[in-house]
């Protein structure tokens, strides 16, 4: 009887302590902090390169936001790197090649953190000439952008498709969109190559004016070295980065989630833009949007293609990305 007493107490026992260790793991885990949010201060050009953010700013404006978001729309780019370079954004939408200009005057100090725009470049033409890129072979093209990505674009895919720029095509430079708009509208250019939401603009003034090429479209069907017609993007001060790197991934968690709401609901994204000045009119948003190239590309695949594209930009002209290619620090990775 005693030993049987003994093996009971044992077994008692032994289960005991098996429970005390089962448990032991409970007591000593704790459930993570909760995020607190961070103030972020956000400066966009009011045109395509804007245009993901705007449903981030209604999240922000009904307080749904994971961060404290401040934006500040702008009409100049000049406006966008001035802010981010006086330290008074810590975000900014910018063209690609401009946020590779503001990497080496800044002596490295801002990031890209995700690809927002592809080509929003359109060919139009007042007539029906146009069918093919060999078309504007021998014509007048008139367009925006000396110096900068709609020259580089222009020229790579005409001498892509055999037609020297220099020779074959007279290109006739404005001062800006505003100017090409015009010009279109009332027939003085025939043909033009002329950005969303421009030409989308050019389309209701003038009815005889079409769509001819989508220049996103000649650049894929020409590229061979990887790349793709990456043409804005969202930069931040690398001092951010290091300092909140949890809000940095918080904003683009949200960034991404604002740019999947847009491309799904374009009434909702026409309102916004409207809303919050990032495009005039609602109509003219709601007709621009679909061919605005809104996307969102981060990681290796934003490196391996913006890289490429930026490397043809400096073959035509180093001083238009800022003299050299980026280093690999300029691209975030998370």
């Amino acid at each position: 009887m005693k030993k049987f007493v003994s093996l009971v107490l044992a077994v008692l026992l032994t289960m005991a302590l098996f429970a005390g260790c089962a448990q032991q793991p409970a007591e000593e885990s704790s459930a993570p902090a909760p995020y607190e949010a961070v103030d972020v201060r956000i400066t966009a050009i009011a045109g395509p390169t804007g245009v993901g953010l705007v449903d981030l700013m209604r999240k922000q404006q009904e307080g749904a936001a994971a961060n404290n978001y401040v934006f500040n729309v702008v009409n100049d780019p000049q406006q966008a790197v001035a802010a981010i370079s006086s330290n008074s954004a810590d975000i900014v939408a910018v063209p690609t090649n401009l946020a590779s200009t503001l990497y080496k005057k800044s002596g490295g100090k801002v990031q890209v953190l995700a690809v927002n725009t592809l080509g929003v470049l359109h060919i139009l033409e007042n007539g029906e000439t146009v069918k093919s890129v060999q078309d504007l072979k021998g014509k007048t093209v008139y367009t925006s952008g000396q110096g900068a990505n709609p020259e580089y674009v222009l020229k790579y895919v005409l001498e892509k498709n055999g037609i020297d720029p220099e020779k074959d095509v007279t290109i006739k430079f404005v001062p800006d969109n505003d100017t090409l708009a015009t010009l279109v509208a009332n027939g003085t250019a025939k043909v033009a190559m002329v950005p969303e939401p421009k030409a989308t603009a050019c389309l209701m003034q003038n009815k005889g004016v079409r769509r001819a090429l989508n220049m996103t479209d000649e650049w894929d069907k020409v590229a061979k070295d990887g790349s793709a017609l990456m043409m804005g993007c969202v930069v931040a001060r690398s001092a951010f980065v290091q300092e909140h790197p949890e809000a940095v991934k918080k904003f683009l968690e949200e960034y991404k989630a604002s740019i999947t709401a847009l491309q799904s609901d374009v009434d909702m994204a026409a309102n916004l833009c409207e809303r919050f000045k990032i495009i005039p009119k609602a109509p003219i948003a709601k007709m621009a949007l679909p061919n605005s190239a809104l996307t969102y590309v981060d990681g290796n695949e934003m490196k391996t293609k913006l890289s490429a594209y930026l490397t043809v930009l400096h073959t035509y002209n180093p001083d238009a990305i800022g003299g050299q290619l980026p280093a690999d620090e300029f691209y975030y990775e998370g």
